[in-house]
């Protein structure tokens, strides 16, 4: 099995190296995350173990431009970050697993193999709505071919309506599912954003539900 090391604390990196070599695996190590990203682009890795906080390129960027470029080897994240919202962007850039520094050799080497038991994840399917496509690996969403820029709210809530498409979603299911439980946020904010994702989208495709929600039409209106 062979495998990426993405680590810019070097006397770590070396004995990950070394651990995981006493284990059979064949491990390149990288230390900074430009030098992990090409290793990753052209490499034939099973697996990569790659740190958040790198030199020169992120972690997170890392993973969120492999995904982009569809490659799919499973990718283990490290970081010393070990805030619940830490991880959720960790996952949410395209990682498959998050562990967090200072951890257990017996752990981290757990983890590992059951990612590789895995395999490299499936494509995510892209997800269409008349002429709208939605590709939730890269976040690039179209309409007629033409590329369309959204905000990360925007995004969001364009996902969650084209994985109901035709279906009304009523505005507090919206609220519930885009918007952090925490924020102090009513149904006007909902309405407001349908406002801003319409303008892009075409007004035709989303349509209102008088008094009960929205709908993302699948096809022209």
């Amino acid at each position: 099995m062979r495998l990426l090391l993405v680590e810019d604390e070097v006397r770590l990196g070396r004995a990950l190296v070394r651990g995981l070599a006493a284990e059979g695996f064949v491990v390149d190590l990288a230390t900074d995350g430009e030098d992990g990203l090409e290793r990753a682009r052209h490499g034939d890795y099973d697996a990569v173990v790659l740190d958040v906080m790198l030199p020169r390129v992120s972690g997170y960027d890392v993973v969120r431009t492999m995904r982009a470029e569809q490659n799919w080897t499973p990718v283990l994240m490290l970081s010393a970050k070990d805030g619940e919202y830490d991880q959720a962007d960790g996952l949410d850039s395209g990682a498959d697993d998050y562990l967090t520094k200072p951890f257990s050799y017996v752990v981290l080497l757990a983890r590992l193999r059951a990612l590789l038991r895995r395999g490299a994840p499936e494509r995510p399917v892209i997800l269409t709505a008349g002429e709208l496509t939605l590709d939730p690996a890269s976040r690039r969403v179209t309409r007629a071919e033409a590329e369309i820029a959204l905000t990360t709210r925007e995004y969001a809530l364009l996902e969650y309506l084209i994985r109901r498409v035709g279906d009304v979603v009523p505005k507090l299911e919206l609220l519930d599912h885009v918007w952090d439980a925490s924020e102090d946020t009513d149904l006007n904010v909902v309405e407001v954003y349908v406002g801003y994702l319409r303008r892009k989208i075409g007004r035709e495709a989303l349509e209102t539900v008088r008094g009960v929600g929205y709908r993302l039409v699948d096809g022209e209106a």
